[in-house]
């Protein structure tokens, strides 16, 4: 009894990075729950997919954090964008609804069709191209993992900083499920709804299946001033499933589709301390507090998102051959007030629609021995266009006006890859890894129905390397050491008629880890690192108007350093901390983009030398704590999870004026189930304290806007598995 009940604190509950335990049986049979409840005592091993194989956490000579789908479910981490509270280093940003994250200072701010992040996201191994595409829930899945530092060989494409790989489970040939539900409540007495579901089980000896459905719902917990209500609400729909064919012992076939639907006004921004060309003419309302909105019109923001992946894996004996497709059909429409005030100024119309497809082929080998190796090829392609109206008015007296910009975009992109380790002594491990790329580029643009570029091409090629030693002390403790280079390839700027795209942006990287476990209950792990890093692709307002260019800066000096700390003392007790320093500075940036307040609102836009200054969306100082505990009382147990995550100050313009002051996120939970584990109810709360926390901050010549994190959220929830 005592060793089922460990077991679910695992399952049900945790902050903390519970691990995942490498078993060969399916995780629902009797021996997998047998082998899972003997581990409790300790920490376990946790198996993660860093170098695009299965390996242990602790033997692989990458900073990952991995986090189950438990984990950061208790944790109310529902989308990627929120893993901010939960990995160091990690900063989840967004520009209205462009998915903007950083890792170590590293992080994109594009917003143009085929400017993919340089912090890559891959679900089940397929690569995620569009930053307005990445809002992605969070629904049924066995964990996340993040890697921190350049991943320019085996993931490759656009890793310059790091990547999110998100890994649902595949269907299973036991029928389980589980539903889940939460009702909450923020200010405004606005609604906060959650619906999840998620079933799996066979259709055939040899076909099984699974499904995830989520509703998702928040309701106006912005006030608007000008009309009353509430802006910001969201409404999500996301169905997912897979279908597995065991054609044989040896091939598996997963067939994936998904659904994506978001609809709402969470591009709905305030003035930052007032500070908005709005403020010189009569009749204009500011906003005096955080979430406060003054706009000439209800703003939109919708999205949907189609996707389907097809997974083969054959085992080929001393080999294994795994290949995967992807492709993603995106349409996503925004309106959106320029200057954030109820005094018409300016608007941004936006309408995109783009299409990609990806396929790899990855043969690696699957024998144990000194030597483990893998190749692979990639291709990716996309298509898309987009709609534009930027456009202002000198005074509220004159109609808005500006030029309609129509952009089409297309490109694509082939590599091949290579990574192997060899164990030159016992203990000591050498890994070296290579990828070539060449990537095509086109551009085409209208202004007022005029073509302006006529397919204009653009050709890059890239080679990467990797070089790593491992040396493992004892089978608790080992160190490593990496050099390891990567690149995002130039873009054309989708707001521009420029024919020719921004230079592609090249990193080399230096790091140095420690991975101990030093006794059953204690893990630390330590990473430090460098980074040289140069012509970066960044993008701010015009100076002119409310729309975007794109230029690269010169170079940055980037080095710091991750500790993660986990203990689990007791089976009912799990902590973890991490704390993350980044020192983050711009250097020979002559020609920057500059943001200064005018007394009388607004912003003039002055070119300056930001040599220097620290980079935006890089805090100093970072990190989180989380603590789950358990206890039985009477017929059932009670469960209590919490999660702080906490940041020094952060910057958002290259002179930096405008920032998030440091801040203080708290979560927690307290739930309760009974002996036989098939439901649980609790009680929860996110942003305990309701700090005012900006998402982001938007310096153009109209003003400084921003959209804070949301408020104090308070609710029930309710779990039913099966």
């Amino acid at each position: 009894m005592k060793n089922r009940k460990a077991y679910s604190i695992v399952l049900f509950t945790a902050t903390a990075l519970t691990p995942h335990l490498a078993l060969a049986q399916d995780a629902d049979t009797p021996e997998a729950q047998e082998a899972k409840a003997e581990d409790q005592t300790g920490l376990g091993d946790i198996v993660v997919t860093a170098t695009r194989r299965e390996a242990r956490l602790q033997d692989v000579p990458v900073a990952v954090t991995a986090i189950t789908g438990d984990a950061l479910a208790s944790a109310d981490v529902s989308t990627v964008r929120t893993l901010t509270q939960v990995v160091p280093g990690f900063v989840g940003s967004r520009n209205m609804g462009v998915f903007q994250p950083v890792v170590r200072g590293v992080g994109s701010t594009g917003i143009s069709i085929g400017d993919e992040p340089n912090i890559a996201t891959y679900v089940d191994g397929v690569y995620q191209p569009e930053s307005a595409a990445n809002w992605i829930d969070l629904v049924e899945v066995e964990r996340v993992e993040v890697l921190r530092g350049p991943q320019g060989t085996t993931f490759g494409r656009n890793a310059t900083g790091g990547l999110i790989n998100v890994i649902t489970p595949d269907p299973s040939f036991n029928f389980r499920g589980k539903a889940t539900a939460r009702l909450g409540r923020m200010r405004n007495d606005a609604g906060d709804y959650d619906a999840r579901f998620y079933v799996t089980g066979p259709l055939s000896d040899s076909v099984a299946a699974d499904f995830a459905g989520l509703y998702r719902k928040n309701e106006g917990y912005i006030t608007d001033l000008i009309r009353g209500g509430g802006l910001g609400d969201q409404r999500v729909i996301d169905l997912r499933s897979k279908v597995l064919f065991r054609a044989s012992d040896a091939l598996d076939i997963i067939l994936t589709g998904e659904y994506f639907d978001q609809k709402g006004t969470t591009n709905s921004p305030q003035p930052l301390d007032g500070n908005t060309a709005g403020r010189r003419f009569a009749g204009v309302i500011l906003p005096t507090d955080a979430w406060q909105a003054s706009l000439t019109k209800e703003p939109t923001l919708d999205l949907k998102r189609y996707s389907a992946a097809l997974h083969t894996r054959l085992d080929l004996g001393s080999v294994a051959l795994d290949t995967t497709t992807g492709y993603m059909l995106l349409r996503w429409d925004q309106d959106t007030d320029s200057d954030a005030s109820n005094i018409e100024l300016g608007n941004f119309l936006a309408e995109f629609n783009v299409e990609s497809i990806s396929q790899e082929i990855k043969l690696n080998s699957a024998d144990p021995g000194p030597f483990q190796w893998l190749v692979g090829g990639y291709f990716y392609q996309f298509g898309g266009n987009a709609f534009l109206q930027p456009w202002t008015a000198a005074s509220p007296d004159l109609p808005l006006s500006g030029p309609t910009v129509e952009p089409e975009l297309e490109g694509r992109s082939f590599a091949g890859f290579a990574e192997g380790t060899y164990e030159l002594l016992s203990g000591l491990f050498l890994t070296i890894g290579a990828r070539y790329t060449t990537e095509t580029r086109n551009f085409t643009q209208q202004i007022n129905g005029n073509v302006v570029v006529d397919d204009a091409e653009k050709t890059f090629n890239k080679f990467n390397y990797k070089l790593g030693v491992r040396y493992e002390f004892t089978d608790r403790t080992s160190v490593y050491a990496t050099y390891s280079t990567a690149f995002k390839s130039g873009v054309f700027n989708m707001a521009a008629a420029s024919a020719t795209p921004v230079a592609p942006e090249n990193i080399k990287a230096a790091e140095f880890g420690i991975k101990s476990d030093p006794l059953d209950w204690l893990r630390t792990n330590l990473s430090v690192y460098y980074y040289d890093y140069k012509d970066l692709q960044l993008q701010s307002k015009d100076a002119i108007g409310p729309s975007y260019i794109l230029q690269n800066a010169a170079n940055a000096e980037i080095y710091g350093g991750e500790l993660e700390v986990f203990v689990r003392p007791v089976a009912d007790l799990t902590l973890r901390s991490a704390v993350a320093y980044t020192h983050a500075r711009y250097q020979d940036f002559p020609n920057a983009q500059g943001f200064f307040p005018r007394a009388d609102g607004g912003n003039n836009v002055v070119t300056f030398d930001a040599s220097g200054n620290v980079m935006t969306r890089a805090p100093k100082w970072s990190g989180n704590f989380g603590i789950d505990w358990g206890s039985d009382i009477g017929d059932g147990r009670i469960i209590f999870a919490g999660n702080l995550a906490w940041s020094s100050k952060v910057y958002y313009d290259f002179a930096n004026i405008f920032s998030q002051p440091s801040y203080t996120l708290t979560n927690a939970s307290v739930s309760w189930m009974p002996e036989n584990e098939r439901f649980k109810i609790g009680l929860w709360v996110t942003n305990l304290t309701n700090e005012k926390v900006l998402q982001t901050i938007r310096p153009g010549a109209l003003g400084t806007d921003g959209f804070y994190e949301q408020p104090r959220k308070v609710g029930l929830s309710a779990e039913v598995r099966f």
